[in-house]
Parts: C-alpha cells; sequence; structure tokens
C-alpha cells in the first residue's frame, strides 16, 4: 500500500463517509428563522371545501325542436350531469361561523361540506355570493372555530413577503410562499371588478378561495386565480385584495347580495398626451368621457372633459380603480369627487345610484333574448378604458344562451344601427322581428341573427 493510499484509509476511519445534511437548530445561540410559529396559528383558520351539484347539458339545437322530439320520440326533461369542485375557504367570524371563499368555488352547488384543519367534516349553506367580484361567503355550525386576523392590503406593498395557504389539487392543507409581485392588476377576464394582488407564491387549482396572509398570519387576499397554459403553476397568481372582499362580504352578510352603485359615466385612463392638452402636470385620473342623462354623475354636474382624481379621500389614477371604488359603495351612499376641470381642483358630492338603474333585462327586449341582462361591461379593446354596453349575466338554457350569446360580449350594433347606450340597444331592440348583433367577444368581433 503506498502513502496516499494509508493516509485515505486513516482519514475514512477517522471522517464518516456520508454526513446527514441538516441544519442546526441555532446558529451562535441564536434560532434559526422559520414560518412555523405563524403558521400554527394561521392554518386552523384556512379550510377545504367540496362541492356536488348538476348542471343541464347543452344539446344540439335539433333535439329542442318539438317535431324532431315527437319524431324520434325523444323524452322531454333537460339531460343534466353531476358536477364535483374542490376549493378553499378562510374562517372569518369564528362566532357565526362565516367563511370567505370564490363565487366560481360555490357556484351551482346543491351540496357544500366544509373540512376544518383538525379534520373534522361539516356541512355548509351559503350566505351570499356575488359573481362579479368572484366573492362568496358561506356559512356552517361548530365550535372551537379560529377566526384568521385582517390585514389592511392598501399598505401592501411590492416585494412584501407573502404565504399561501390552501388545498391544491385537493391534496390537503398546503403552504408555499412567495413575494408582491405586482398591485391593481386588471384586464385578465376573471371577473367584473378586477384589482388583483399579483404573487409568485404558488397557487394551483384548488386553492381558490384560500388565504394569502403576509409574515405576520395576517389576512391580505383571497387567492382566486392562475395564469398558466396548462393549467399550472408557473409563478403568476391573483389574490383578491382582503379590503374589497370584506366589503363585499359585509353587504353579504347584512343582505345576501350587493346592491352595487354607479355614477353613470364613460372614462378613460388619463395618458401623458391627454394630460398635456388638459394643461395637467401629471397623467394621474381618469377622463369623464360621457356623461350619462339622468345619471347620478349628471345631477352631481359632472362634466365631459373632468378628470377625476379621488373618490372619498382615495386617490384614482385608472379607470379600473374608479370602478372599483364606485362599485363597491351600495345606492344611495355619497361620493365625494375631487376632480379638475378648466384650470381648476373641485370637489363634487354624488348621491350614488343603483347599478340596475343602468341595466335592461333582454326579455324586456325581445323574446329572443330573454335571460340576458344588459349592462356596462370591461371593454376588451385593451387600449381603451372606456365601457361600453353587453351582456353583463346570462342565464344557462335560456333563449338568449341557446341564440349563441356569452357572459361579457359587447353589443356593437343592432341591425346596423351601433349600439352607444342602453338607450340605443332599447331603440333598436324593441319590436323588431329579428335581429342581427354584432358583437365583440375578446379580440374578435362577429354576427349573430337571431329569428
Amino acid at each position: 500500500m503506498n502513502r496516499l493510499s494509508t493516509w485515505l484509509a486513516i482519514l475514512t476511519l477517522i471522517v464518516p463517509i456520508s454526513l446527514p445534511a441538516q441544519l442546526p437548530d441555532a446558529v451562535d445561540g441564536e434560532a434559526l428563522p422559520s414560518l412555523a410559529p405563524m403558521l400554527k396559528r394561521t392554518m386552523p383558520a384556512v379550510v377545504n371545501i367540496a362541492t356536488t351539484g348538476r348542471v343541464q347539458l347543452r344539446e344540439n339545437p335539433l333535439f329542442q325542436d318539438p317535431f324532431f322530439q315527437r319524431f324520434f320520440d325523444l323524452p322531454e326533461q333537460p339531460r343534466e350531469r353531476s358536477t364535483q369542485s374542490l376549493g378553499s375557504g378562510v374562517i372569518i367570524d369564528a362566532e357565526r361561523g362565516h367563511i370567505l371563499t370564490n363565487h366560481h368555488v360555490i357556484a351551482r352547488a346543491d351540496e357544500i361540506r366544509v373540512t376544518l384543519a383538525d379534520g373534522r367534516e361539516l356541512s355548509a349553506s351559503v350566505v351570499g355570493s356575488d359573481p362579479d367580484t368572484d366573492v362568496a361567503v358561506i356559512q356552517v355550525e361548530g365550535n372551537d372555530l379560529k377566526a384568521i386576523p385582517m390585514a389592511d392590503s392598501d399598505s401592501l406593498r411590492v416585494g412584501d413577503f407573502v404565504v399561501a395557504i390552501g388545498n391544491p389539487f385537493g391534496l390537503g392543507q398546503t403552504v408555499t410562499s412567495g413575494i408582491v409581485s405586482a398591485l391593481g392588476r386588471s384586464g385578465l377576464n376573471l371577473s367584473s371588478y378586477q384589482d388583483y394582488i399579483q404573487t409568485d407564491a404558488s397557487i394551483n387549482p384548488g386553492n381558490s378561495g384560500g388565504a394569502l396572509v403576509n409574515l405576520r398570519g395576517e389576512l391580505v387576499g383571497i387567492n382566486t386565480a392562475i395564469l398558466a397554459p396548462a393549467g399550472g403553476n408557473i409563478g403568476i397568481g391573483f389574490a383578491i385584495p382582503v379590503n374589497m372582499a370584506t366589503s363585499i362580504m359585509q353587504q353579504l352578510v347584512d343582505h345576501g347580495e350587493v346592491s352595487r352603485g354607479q355614477l353613470g359615466v364613460s372614462i378613460q385612463d388619463l395618458t401623458p398626451q391627454l394630460a398635456q392638452a388638459f394643461g395637467l402636470d401629471r397623467d394621474r385620473g381618469v377622463v369623464v368621457t360621457q356623461v350619462m342623462p339622468g345619471s347620478p354623475a349628471e345631477r352631481a354636474g359632472l362634466q365631459t372633459g373632468d378628470v377625476i382624481r379621488e373618490v372619498n379621500g382615495r386617490s384614482v389614477q385608472s379607470s379600473s380603480e374608479l370602478r372599483n371604488a364606485i362599485g363597491l359603495l351600495r345606492s344611495g351612499d355619497t361620493a365625494e369627487l375631487r376632480l379638475y376641470r378648466d384650470g381648476q381642483t373641485l370637489t363634487v358630492s354624488a348621491e350614488i345610484g343603483a347599478v340596475e338603474h343602468a341595466s335592461l333585462d333582454g326579455s324586456n327586449l325581445s323574446p329572443r333574448l330573454e335571460g340576458a341582462r344588459f349592462g356596462f361591461v370591461e371593454n376588451p379593446d385593451p387600449r381603451s378604458s372606456e365601457q361600453r354596453i353587453g351582456v353583463t349575466e346570462l342565464r344557462d338554457g335560456s333563449p338568449a344562451q341557446r341564440a349563441g350569446l356569452r357572459r361579457g360580449d359587447v353589443i356593437l350594433s343592432v341591425n346596423r344601427q351601433q349600439v352607444g347606450d342602453l338607450n340605443d340597444l332599447r331603440q333598436h331592440s324593441e319590436g323588431a322581428r329579428e335581429l342581427l348583433l354584432h358583437i365583440q367577444r375578446g379580440g374578435g368581433a362577429l354576427f349573430l341573427l337571431l329569428r
């Protein structure tokens, strides 16, 4: 044996070949940082939600023809299939058993089962649900429930550390961590009112309705969606800010529904070019492009060309921020608007009206439009923030849906007559034998002929 082999043999006896890879509990007497203590306090407030329901199957239009049904002796009852859904929720009020989650988690559910962190399974009922913000409140009856503490989501900053807790893929409670990647995200076609927190904390299917918390274990958002071509996490997830979610939750708890307010204006973002044209030194605010006749805006004295900068003392820098601020107020509430007009800064007080005053039931326009409701929707054109008239609600299996309409469709014209507001839609639709609708859907457009 040569000298090198001898030394290697000696070292092998002294130093083990394989050492377990582990971190010490402390370094220089200081404990290593860990999220475990915070999670131990927070995770009991996050629950798993499982729902079952039934949906009507869409069939070939031939099957709905009475002659076709009689000729082939087809049954008249609609075909249905059972559905199952998995998601998450957050206990907000332990005494009353109120749980905050997403609307899409419990939509069309006939039965809702909630599994607590300690393994208990409870039946839940729906308190209220709002599809426009994708927020829902359900209720359970149980003892020793643990509610989560709240944070102020308006104080969040890009770069703040956050932790997502939920039930991805039905695996059970799972924790992921990351940072706030962006704030105020919109234009994602996820809901009508959008002001999302973007995070790179892993959010996967089943996380919907779960908690996004800060490092103190306080709720900052409700996880709601991911952006990924294949449906898996790629580091782009979105959460509803807790301030928005709790504002909607309070209305659902108090009234069972959201009585959303509206101002009655068309708006667009203030660009640097428009700011220069209006003589402004900053491009912060929202430009009023149209004031609807008889609207709260007209009664308050708003004018086309006004630049709105604040609502109730809070800055608004984009159309989506203004729409959220007004949409989260109830009918009858007062909005103090700080605006710029002709070189002067003014404060205008407007009493918010109900959004129902600015919508139309399709059945009142034409039997072919039954099941659809029309109102203001987001403009699909990313270059414009001005709202357009479109389909805000659509009932499954209704004549309007069978005709090909979809929720979010923008109505550009009816029978080759341009639609700029609800009055145009009513005027061009009422009494017409057939309806030729020119529709903008996403990035494209199409015609629908309803006879």
